[in-house]
């Protein structure tokens, strides 16, 4: 189901000759992985961060007022994220994963240990769309794939 949406999204996007780009954290680069498996996917992806550590938001752009205001576990980090890497990539619409898989993060204690937040920054309408996904899955793996789920529900309801 995932490979057929993602599929789907990457072929919407090569037909409006639009981009995407993806700044991920719990999923460790599985959204990019969905996208890379699909043929012709280079057209419409060519950048991917998997930034694991406050550290490496940062770098890539990622407010550290915002982290240190609501955590690096929130939707305004999320969004943080998404609006980074498009500006990074000068990319269509941007994608921002930030959350815990059902894990404690004695770094970073602030936040629910299974909830993962899920932005889509559009950069054309200077939109951002928001999603909380429950990290209600008994293993990592199955948790990464419910999330990379949500965010290729929510990336087809946008390009409707």
């Amino acid at each position: 189901m995932i490979n057929e949406k993602i599929s789907e999204i990457v072929k919407k996007l090569a037909k409006r000759n639009q981009k995407i780009a993806t700044m991920e954290s719990c999923t460790g680069g599985g959204l990019a992985n969905a996208i890379t498996n699909v043929s012709g996917s280079s057209e419409v992806f060519n950048f991917t961060a998997v930034t694991y550590s406050n550290e490496f938001k940062i770098k890539m752009g990622v407010s550290e007022k915002v982290i240190e205001e609501f955590s690096v576990y929130s939707k305004e980090t999320a969004n943080e994220m998404s609006k980074a890497i498009a500006d990074f990539t000068s990319a269509d619409y941007g994608i921002g994963i930030t959350g815990k898989l059902r894990s404690v993060d004695p770094n970073n204690n602030m936040g629910e240990d299974d909830v993962v937040f899920v932005s889509v920054f559009d950069k054309k309408n200077n939109l951002i769309y928001t999603n909380e996904v429950v990290a209600e899955k008994e293993t990592r793996a199955k948790n990464k794939d419910l999330v990379i789920l949500a965010v290729a529900n929510l990336l087809q309801e946008i390009l409707k």
